[in-house]
């Protein structure tokens, strides 16, 4: 399918960076693992290079772009495929009428790549394959000692995973710096529901070791631990909270309580 898109030009202020390779679109398709059951949800379409791809796979694609000019642009050009809807508007505000099982694709602008990923394992995504910082995907995929907030709240609910590094050299305009395509695969059952754990509590107290993340467990949580929160597994932090519970129960009803009124 071709279609004149040579005048256009990104927005800088969106933080567009349009991919341009048919070598990463298939890899995109091939970690996406779309099949003609599949709704898919694709947030940043840009020119459509990968819409392309996916209304030839999956059954239905639901295609989120802010850019005015672009969703007006994609309409043309896609005019015939009938398995496509073109929602013009900002995935991480705009209310989407999905199924209750989709899978999302897409090239997202690095700025929104935490809020979007945390928003969305909150819904009832199968996976998630990103286009996204080579550094960020790094963090989501991090392991002791070099855990993070972002991290345990990815691996909280999913399984992620690098499939390939990505350079700027296939973007327009260039980026400053790498991508990575990254999979996040729901798990079918989250680590709260597995070790029965109140997921407020475990990012209050997470929250608050990591705002203190050169201390000891023993000295910002009062936790008789000389691990630092960034040396600790998800298991280690289901420990860490029953041990909290357990002795001190005031302090964890406390914080209960203060969970309820917010």
């Amino acid at each position: 399918m071709k279609f004149q898109s040579d005048n256009m030009r990104p927005n800088k202020l969106l933080g567009q960076h349009f991919l341009h390779s048919r070598t990463i679109i298939s890899a995109i398709i091939r970690a996406a693992k779309v099949t003609r059951s599949d709704t898919v949800l694709e947030v940043g379409p840009g020119k459509g290079i990968l819409t392309e791809a996916l209304i030839h796979q999956a059954r239905r694609v639901i295609a989120v772009e802010k850019d005015k000019r672009l969703c007006e642009f994609l309409r043309k050009k896609f005019s015939d495929a009938e398995n496509l809807s073109i929602v013009e508007g900002d995935a991480i505000k705009t209310k989407l009428a999905l199924p209750k099982k989709f899978k999302i694709v897409a090239n997202i602008p690095y700025y929104l790549t935490s809020r979007f990923i945390r928003k969305f394992l909150a819904a009832q995504t199968q996976s998630m394959t990103l286009l996204i910082q080579y550094e960020v995907a790094r963090r989501v995929c991090a392991a002791p000692p070099s855990m993070n907030l972002l991290a345990l709240s990815v691996q909280a609910y999913a399984d992620p995973k690098i499939m390939r590094k990505v350079p700027r050299r296939y973007f327009h305009p260039e980026p400053k710096v790498d991508s990575a395509l990254i999979t996040i695969t729901k798990k079918k059952k989250s680590f709260f529901e597995k070790k029965k754990i109140d997921e407020r509590v475990f990012f209050s107290l997470t929250k608050k070791a990591f705002s203190q993340k050169r201390k000891t467990l023993k000295n910002s949580l009062g936790i008789n631990s000389h691990k630092r929160p960034q040396e600790l597994t998800l298991s280690d932090w289901a420990s860490v909270i029953h041990t909290h519970t357990r002795t001190a129960p005031r302090a964890y009803s406390q914080l209960n309580a203060e969970m309820l009124h917010r």
